[in-house]
């Protein structure tokens, strides 16, 4: 089974940087993928990597990261000077971050309008026990495309 867990800004906000690593790290050591609303300050990420990396063994193979977050280009200087003034009074609610196992999470690939989350064959909790490991490796890898391939024949039915 694929577990997500989403944490709130409002529980780590007021942590210190190391409290929020361990915090992110204790939900991905029980092979859960963290949904956290936020971002991760540059060096909290750096520091993510340097404690994952201290802490691999067996169990525990490392971390998949990725932070999303809106981008608005050509903002006029009111508008841009409101949005730093809100970001500055509220800190960094603004996008997600997105932190799995790499025993679950194989890759994370982000495009402007979508994030595609690769799991390991076997791990995503698709297709029975009965199936090969196989076949489950292309029912994970194509689930996303399906999901479109779906909705389009769906709109092209209608027509």
């Amino acid at each position: 089974m694929l577990t997500l867990q989403f944490i709130p800004y409002s529980e780590i906000e007021n942590l210190d940087s190391p409290s929020r690593i361990d915090k992110i790290l204790e939900v991905v050591k029980e092979n859960k993928i963290v949904l956290m609303q936020g971002r991760l300050k540059p060096e909290e990420e750096t520091l993510l990597i340097m404690e994952t990396m201290a802490q691999i063994h067996d169990s525990f193979k490392g971390v998949e990261i990725c932070t999303i977050y809106p981008e608005e280009k050509d903002l006029q200087l009111f508008n841009k000077f409101k949005k730093e003034m809100v970001k500055f009074l509220i800190g960094h609610r603004d996008g997600v971050t997105i932190v799995g196992p790499s025993s679950v999470v194989k890759e994370i690939r982000r495009n402007p309008n979508k994030v595609e989350l690769f799991t390991v064959p076997g791990m995503s909790g698709l297709g029975s026990s009965r199936k090969s490991s196989v076949s489950r490796k292309k029912v994970t890898k194509k689930r996303t495309v399906a999901r479109k391939t779906t909705t389009k024949s769906k709109t092209r039915g209608r027509r």
